[in-house]
């Protein structure tokens, strides 16, 4: 077996001793296992196209090829279309996509510059794996070069139905792209139905079985593969003392209080202000938890330079004013609001110290923040997760408590379950949730994808479409 080549939007700095995210997590152990070649963009912006150097650098068996964007790619590839069509539209909110015709001439170029960078740098021999939304036209740059490798893609974000699908413009366009690579991978069983169904409603690919597809002369293998998390680094993360952490665990033992935590990125898609507003039901609804009940929401920055997202920044703002406003006594204030990054070694313990993990994205492709609160839990005194039956992850994690985000007040109930709960039932709902995380951790998850994409050839040769 030969290379593996990792394309994706941006890259890891190999120079740290740990990565960022389950990504991250995988796509480094496999790369150091099989030995390869990262590439994508460094994260910088320069004016011009000739100051858009490229930057090759070697840690041990793996290299890292990287160019930068210029502020016309970084604005229509990357902040246009990828941000405001095709995430927003892959996340069911065809209200905020916002198409323009540039930007997709955008998308389309800056993928074909990148398919011109690599090519030169590309082995016969090698295996590549291109990562998201950003590059679906990869494969076909590629293969309009005269590459024949096999070329696996895998899709970190939802697939959404066929209708969401085909509202997209230039659907037909993405569509022949996604058909050139080898496997196409989901997140989820629910990802794949999506796209059989678009398939289906919208070309003549034969869809042999439910993992193969055929197109004209082309077989295409697809697959759900779920990402995971380093379960083992994140519970070692989570089991450091941090004195500023366990100060305030203690405060609130004395004070018998506890924590409801809720961390992700500040984002549309992750409904935060639901969030907010089932926390204030709970309040309302179980009237003994005032002053007793704690909720910590972080939100990290994210593309600031988005109107939706600073719209959602000023919606948390209002709302955890008002909240406080309403409920907080001279000592106490129900919710705490941090817009900013919080480093993982401070965010394991967090999640540790918190009786409740409260993740209800609207819509998510897996979400790997309820895998690290499961890793982060004490298994004698586990706390107890509520989740999103819109997260990815709810197909694999149905020991947690899950919840429709939209309907405010059934996650307000979830969150008077979950606080009253028993130690014994909070142990075992633990144990299997554990055990699920660990077995299907980021390591599992790019063995089975990088097998699935060499041995794509071993298809099944029925001639008949599936009903």
């Amino acid at each position: 077996m030969g290379r593996l080549v990792v394309i994706s939007n941006r890259t890891a700095n190999l120079g740290k001793n740990t990565q960022i995210g389950g990504l991250a997590v995988g796509i480094v152990d496999a790369l150091r296992k099989q030995g390869g070649l990262w590439a994508g963009w460094d994260g910088s912006v320069v004016d011009d196209a000739a100051a858009a150097t490229t930057k090759i650098q070697t840690h041990g068996n793996v290299t890292t090829l990287t160019t930068a964007l210029t502020s016309e790619e970084h604005e229509k590839y990357y902040l246009g279309f990828s941000n405001r069509v095709l995430w927003p539209a892959f996340h069911y909110r065809l209200d905020l996509m916002d198409y323009r015709m540039e930007f997709a001439d955008s998308y389309s170029a800056t993928n074909e510059k990148f398919a011109e960078l690599i090519r030169g740098h590309l082995r016969d021999d090698d295996v590549i794996w291109v990562h998201d939304y950003h590059l679906i036209p990869m494969a076909a740059e590629l293969r309009k070069r005269n590459c024949k490798n096999k070329i696996g893609f895998f899709l970190h974000i939802p697939f959404p139905s066929a209708d969401i699908f085909s509202a997209v413009p230039r659907h037909e366009w993405l569509r022949y792209c996604l058909l050139q690579f080898d496997l196409i991978g989901f997140q989820t069983v629910n990802d794949v139905h999506n796209f059989h169904r678009y398939l289906k409603e919208h070309s003549d690919a034969a869809i042999i079985s439910p993992e193969v597809v055929r197109v004209n002369d082309r077989t295409i293998n697809i697959g759900h593969f779920p990402i995971g998390i380093d379960v083992q680094q994140f519970a070692k993360a989570s089991a450091r003392t941090d004195d500023t952490i366990e100060l305030e665990r203690m405060r609130r033992k004395v004070l018998q209080r506890f924590q409801v935590i809720s961390a992700d990125r500040l984002d549309y898609s992750k409904g935060l202000p639901h969030r907010m507003k089932a926390f204030r039901k709970f309040l309302e609804i179980c009237p003994e938890y005032q002053g007793h009940a704690d909720y910590l929401q972080i939100a990290s920055p994210s593309r600031e330079d988005v109107t939706a997202y600073s719209d959602i920044k000023a919606e948390l703002e209002q709302l955890a004013g008002a909240v406080n406003g309403r409920f907080a006594d001279f000592n106490w204030a129900p919710i705490q609001y941090i817009n900013r990054n919080i480093p993982r070694e401070k965010l394991a313990p967090l999640f540790r110290s918190s009786l409740v993990g409260l993740i209800t994205p609207l819509r998510d492709g897996m979400n790997l923040v309820a895998k690290e609160y499961i890793a982060a839990q004490d298994d004698k005194d586990p706390g107890i997760l509520i989740l999103s039956k819109f997260a990815g992850a709810a197909e694999e994690l149905s020991e947690a408590l899950i919840v429709n985000p939209y309907d405010i007040s059934e996650v307000a109930g979830a969150l008077k379950t979950a606080v009253a709960m028993p130690l014994e039932e909070r142990q075992l709902r633990h144990r299997k949730l554990l055990k699920r995380i660990t077995d299907h951790d980021a390591q599992w998850w790019q063995r089975q994808y990088l097998q699935a994409l060499q041995r794509g050839d071993q298809h099944p040769t029925a001639n008949e479409r599936v009903a």
